[in-house]
């Protein structure tokens, strides 16, 4: 049996702003729960996100939840992805990812030729939300 693990990212108050975006860039479906749903929360966190889940195709699944004063937490964290197949209709999506996500996000490392791998890419950036993603994208053509 294989082991599955999924990120959980925890927000500042940006969750729902944060997860939304990210549905958009993976396609993906979306499905949110604020305190006030889930606690009954009628208090000023009632509209945060208590938990929030992302489904990506192909099993891929993120999850995620609004953090406030007084919670235990770290914060944000680093996303990898790669491709799990060397196909190149999976790579491109990557890289169509990535095109997705660099304008609004702080490219630290430019999606360029992976120095380990003359046909494959690889680049890092931290996106609006605080979120590190790095992307290894194997042959696209």
């Amino acid at each position: 049996m294989a082991l599955g693990m999924t990120p959980y990212l925890q927000f500042p108050g940006t969750a729902r702003e944060a997860m939304t975006f990210y549905a958009d860039v993976f396609e993906g479906e979306l499905d949110l729960l604020t305190y006030g749903e889930g606690m009954g929360d009628d208090g000023e966190h009632r509209d945060r996100i208590m938990h929030s889940s992302l489904y990506v195709e192909r099993g891929a699944h993120i999850m995620a939840a609004d953090l406030f004063e007084g919670m235990p937490g770290n914060g944000l964290g680093t996303i990898a992805l790669s491709a799990s197949e060397d196909t190149p209709e999976e790579n491109s999506r990557i890289a169509s990812w990535w095109e997705k996500f660099a304008p609004k996000s702080d490219i630290t490392v430019p999606l360029a030729t992976a120095p380990w791998d003359p046909n494959g890419l690889f680049g890092q950036l931290k996106d609006s939300f605080g979120v590190e993603w790095m992307f290894l994208v194997g042959p696209t053509e």
